[in-house]
């Protein structure tokens, strides 16, 4: 079996926001001259990996979060927040770490999945919303629950804060209101056809490597893998410690489950979408992966537009739901198609000798 999984997932999103800070994120096609919206893949790895865990009921590790006071000028300021660095944890051994100080070793895992941003199929089959909008934050609902503050301004300086006597003089004689309510302007969101893209590295996705010149491993997690029942082995990269079976049966159906049904959560979107997932394409070829699940342009028209196409000659396995006939001609897929392609992904997981690898 060839060391690599290759999975093209396939969505459709409607009127939203994949990122609320900033607004819809976006970069720029050259070829087509389009702004295409897209969740980044450090947005797509988190929401795995929370689907993962949750999927598992198990808790993220904890990070430590440090802050420096000054005590002169009485400001804090954060510094780098601090892994523990421990693989038992199912997001630090798929997730990877990283923790370096300059009065102790530095330790460091490249994590086995390695995911693309989530963009359109096609420049032309999605992107940003041609029309922009304005939100409003409003609180006008309950006026003496939620404060207004308003500053004597001076030029461009800011002086003291007015009294609640003075505002109501204020608004008094200028008839004037200021309702607790503020307005965001020109903000976009994003809808179409979209895809991701992830590689497992099945070589290093319970294999942590015991090589102490680049370690990925601190002395005494080193010793507590071991003492849980972690395995001395070897692969490619060398020596390493093995997760347990028992324990790699536990993570491979979540995971299996999360890289397909994974959502985007509700503090990191704006409007909820199903964000239903169309089609799924896994090989072991990354090009064949390209074929399956593409975007082609059209000749039977005036202006350049696209039609999304399934390709069942490319060497891929291929799931299509239902969801897709809405969007592709002739697409037939059938209810289970999400749950064959976990399957499919446990059985090609399972399969790995994760053991005897060198």
């Amino acid at each position: 079996m060839k060391p690599f999984i290759y999975l093209r997932g396939f969505r459709h999103a409607e009127h939203t926001v994949f990122g609320v800070q900033d607004g819809q994120k976006y970069y720029y096609d050259p070829q087509f001259g389009r702004a295409m919206a897209y969740s980044s893949g450090q947005q797509v790895k988190r929401s795995i990996i929370e689907a993962m865990t949750g999927e598992m009921n198990v808790p993220f590790a904890a990070i430590t979060f440090n802050w420096e006071i000054d005590k002169k000028e009485n400001k804090a300021k954060q510094k780098e927040p601090h892994s523990p660095c421990d693989p038992t944890y199912p997001d630090q051994l798929l997730g990877g770490y990283m923790k370096a100080e300059s009065d102790s070793m530095t330790v460091k895992r490249r994590s086995p999945l390695s995911i693309s941003a989530m963009r359109p199929l096609h420049p032309l089959l999605g992107g940003l919303e041609r029309e922009k909008e304005n939100i409003t934050f409003d609180r006008t609902s309950h006026p003496d629950h939620h404060k207004v503050n308003v500053f004597w301004l001076e030029g461009n300086s800011r002086k003291e804060q007015l009294t609640d006597e003075e505002l109501e003089e204020w608004l008094t004689s200028n008839k004037r209101s200021l309702p607790n309510r503020a307005f965001i302007q020109g903000l976009t969101r994003a809808s179409g056809l979209f895809v991701y893209d992830i590689a497992i590295d099945l070589r290093t996705l319970f294999c942590v490597s015991a090589n102490k010149l680049e370690p990925e491993l601190f002395p005494e997690i080193e010793e507590k893998l071991k003492a849980s029942g972690w395995k001395e082995g070897k692969n490619v990269f060398g020596k390493c410690l093995i997760l347990p079976k028992a324990e790699r049966e536990k993570i491979i159906p979540a995971l299996a489950h999360a890289m397909i049904n994974w959502r985007i959560t509700s503090n990191q979107s704006r409007t909820f979408s199903l964000m239903e997932t169309l089609a799924v394409a896994v090989s072991d070829n990354a090009n064949q992966l390209a074929y399956a699940i593409r975007g082609e342009l059209r000749e039977d028209v005036d202006r350049p537009s696209a039609i999304p196409r399934i390709d069942e000659t490319a060497k891929a396995d291929i799931f299509v739901t239902p969801a897709c006939s809405g969007y592709i001609q002739g697409a037939v897929g059938s209810a289970d198609a999400l749950d064959n392609a976990e399957q499919h992904l446990i059985e090609l997981m399972n399969s790995f000798d994760y053991e005897n690898q060198a």
